[in-house]
């Protein structure tokens, strides 16, 4: 039960910091994009709302309505709570690799771990379908939830093979897995519009990405600091005095 607790104790403590950290990054960078992408999208609709009208077009207004959560604090407290919980799920993730793989990890190595999620989660499904913002034309939901899903899987076999292992068709086997999902395309629209001016979504998109890379960079230097940590400080007990001794540190407890 040890390792149970020890697992989720880590995932936790980075998973919470972590996601108060893109938190943060959010508000003063991407939320601020998108706030003005729904500006353009509003204006958007009221025009086509507008020629609904002049056409006698009849359309129903309820099913159009639907709930948001209120600009400024309420919608960053929405924003946190999601940044905080996919954060420490991606934390078991990452920890739970720990744990398989068997080898010390300490921050520097979680960093390197934490950079394999960013080119897993983020870099390469961004190559295929990029960040967008409201407004824009998308194509079928179910097929770029398929590809997106197949892509990382893909990305992460294939650095597990080229970087977790030494032998060589293994190796190209890896490589083959990283280019296979981007060979197969993934699903865009026939035709595509959006009513954000592109300057709005390139800057969305390298916010992003920029975003996404700092997170992972915390969460895997936060969960490869913390596994060691609490490895060193007896987690086979598995329980708050644990964190307890960890927080005052190794003088203060020679003292108690």
């Amino acid at each position: 039960m040890h390792v149970f607790r020890r697992i989720i104790f880590v995932a936790a403590i980075a998973g919470f910091l972590a996601g108060i950290l893109v938190t943060v990054a959010h508000h003063y960078g991407t939320t601020a994009l998108i706030l003005r992408a729904e500006l353009f999208e509003q204006a958007v609709g009221a025009v086509a709302h507008i020629h609904a009208h002049a056409a006698g077009t009849v359309h129903d207004h309820g099913a159009a309505a639907r709930w948001a959560p209120d600009n400024g604090l309420e919608r960053t407290a929405y924003t946190a709570m999601a940044d905080i919980v996919t954060a420490i799920a991606f934390a078991l993730l990452l920890v739970s690799a720990y744990e398989l793989r068997g080898a010390a990890v300490g921050w520097r190595e979680g960093m390197f771990w934490g950079l394999a999620g960013f080119a897993s989660f983020t870099l390469a499904p961004c190559l295929g379908l990029p960040p967008e913002v409201p407004g824009t034309e998308a194509g079928p939901l179910v097929a770029r939830q398929v590809w997106w899903i197949g892509t990382v899987a893909a990305t992460s076999a294939g650095l597990g093979l080229m970087f977790l292992q030494r032998r060589p068709v293994l190796t190209l086997a890896g490589v083959i897995l990283l280019f296979a999902p981007h060979l197969i395309g993934a699903p865009h629209p026939e035709e595509f519009s959006s009513s954000a001016p592109e300057s709005l979504m390139h800057d969305f998109v390298v916010m992003s990405i920029m975003t996404s890379l700092l997170f992972w960079l915390a969460l895997g230097t936060l969960t490869g600091f913390f596994y060691k940590a609490m490895g060193r400080h007896g987690t086979d007990r598995g329980d708050l005095r644990t964190l307890r001794a960890f927080a005052l540190g190794d003088g203060q407890r020679q003292r108690q």
